[in-house]
């Protein structure tokens, strides 16, 4: 894609906000509720815990149907409440929840945590969920999401709270926050931030559901349709154009490529490997 030509972007725009009203997304449900109160069909089932920044536009429900465009079979179920960090979940009975429903993978995500203090805070309180993950045979995954738009300097803190947080579990490790910030920068006809510059865009959220997939199942995520279409009608249909969708796919696999467990670390390359860049 040309950022240079404005018609083009706005098509993969328009295509892609499209996903925000089907019915079924985490943007229309309201928030503090879990989509539902069990995990439905799916040979790996999937917990997510955190805030908004996880309902809105419902990253779970896009996880699920772009792993299924994937070939595998998931089962998500989100428990997210406004402001909320992985403390507030404890308190409200987070460790049963997780004994209940028995997932595979656990999916942490919290405010950016920046600061020292926040980063502590993380760190032990994912310490405390990835225990009792374990307990039931699942992997923790600390999903990084990124600062205010105004706080674009803090990236690399936010980062290493989220990586520290999972190397205290032995976790996963999911730069979704590092593919939004390649996102922002390199591509702006396709901003991940959002209208009040802290929540995802769809693009924003369709990215970081790439990085998650990716992190998940060590597959590849380039070449993946551009249209994706769920057989579960609850969760999001994901359209966007070629172009479009091939920028999103390679921004993922390569923020997996830097930032993942084996690869090394270092800033992403200014020049990436992207289609229109």
């Amino acid at each position: 894609m040309n950022p240079a030509n404005p018609a083009s972007a706005l098509v993969a725009l328009g295509l892609s906000v499209g996903l925000l009203h089907v019915a079924g997304c985490g943007a229309t449900t309201a928030p503090g509720t879990e989509q539902s109160q069990a995990f439905g069909e799916g040979d790996v089932r999937v917990l997510f815990v955190g805030n908004s920044l996880t309902y809105v536009n419902d990253l779970p429900g896009v996880v699920g149907t772009i792993s299924e465009a994937a070939g595998k079979s998931v089962a998500t179920l989100s428990i997210a409440k406004p402001n909320y960090a992985i403390q507030d979940h404890w308190a409200a009975g987070l460790a049963q929840r997780i004994r209940t429903l028995g997932p595979d993978f656990v999916v942490l995500q919290q405010g950016p945590s920046s600061l020292p203090d926040s980063r502590v805070n993380l760190v032990v309180w994912t310490d405390s969920v990835g225990r009792v993950a374990r307990e039931v045979g699942a992997v923790p995954v600390l999903l990084m999401v990124w600062p205010e738009v105004q706080r674009l300097e803090a990236f690399d803190a936010v980062r290493e709270s989220y990586r520290a947080a999972a190397e205290q579990v032995d976790g996963v490790f999911a730069p979704a926050g590092e593919a939004f910030r390649a996102l922002h920068e390199l591509h702006p006809e396709l901003e991940p931030y959002g209208a009040d510059g802290f929540h995802p865009s769809a693009f924003g959220t369709v990215v970081s559901a790439l990085v998650v997939v990716r992190s998940l199942f060590g597959v590849r995520v380039t070449g993946l349709p551009a249209h994706m279409t769920p057989t579960d009608q609850r969760r999001p249909t994901v359209h966007l154009d070629t172009a479009a969708a091939a920028i999103l796919q390679a921004v993922a696999d390569t923020a997996i490529d830097v930032w993942g467990a084996d690869s090394s670390s270092g800033p992403l390359p200014v020049a990436l490997n992207i289609p229109g860049r």
